[in-house]
């Protein structure tokens, strides 16, 4: 069972998250689904995504118009409620991404497709350029919507939001996520015959 967000993992708790997963937080035809390189040791020991405290996820989804307010991760599952949800490329905990294999990315994408084509969601935002380039097989890709789609999910791709990645301070973060955030609501999906 997952822990308060108040609770301030050990380091015992840490070492002990290595390779744990945590659930997703999907449900069928979401408005964006947001999926994250993999879960890091403290959200494998809180089971709560992005949990780690410098993570910047939670407060660039606020900043940008996704959330009517700042989230705490235990409060994930509200997403659910705005039609938004959460899962990872790779699922295991590392402290690092840098410590997923390749193989590991690939395979991951893979099983990516399939949830995708399964819940269906409006447009899939990868959370990482470089896991995306690597899983997708798209060396040369950027920032942003991406040309390629799953069936009639848009694919674009956002800045990790880990407060390790210095390329974007949390204004630009926000930015790209608002961009992201004004394109779902412009966004249509075709009509099912």
């Amino acid at each position: 069972m997952a822990r308060s967000a108040a609770h301030r993992p050990t380091s015992a708790d840490l070492t002990a998250a290595a390779g744990k997963t945590i659930p997703d937080v999907l449900a069928p035809d979401l408005r964006v689904l947001f999926c994250g390189i993999n879960p890091g040791l403290w959200s494998g020991a809180t089971g709560y995504h992005f949990s780690r405290p410098g993570n910047r996820f939670w407060p660039a989804l606020f900043r940008s118009g996704f959330t009517p307010r700042l989230f705490r991760p235990d409060e994930q599952e509200e997403l659910l409620t705005l039609g938004l949800g959460i899962t990872n490329v790779v699922p295991r905990a590392t402290a690092k991404a840098d410590e997923l294999t390749m193989q590991e990315l690939r395979d991951g994408g893979r099983v990516l497709v399939e949830r995708v084509q399964r819940y269906r969601p409006q447009i899939l935002a990868v959370l990482g350029l470089g896991a995306y380039r690597t899983a997708f097989n798209r060396p040369r890709t950027t920032v942003g919507r991406q040309p390629d789609a799953l069936d009639n999910t848009e694919i674009w791709v956002l800045p990790n939001p880990s407060g390790l990645n210095a390329h974007y301070p949390p204004a630009a973060l926000a930015a790209e996520f608002r961009a992201l955030r004004e394109e779902a609501e412009h966004a249509s999906r075709p009509q099912e015959s």
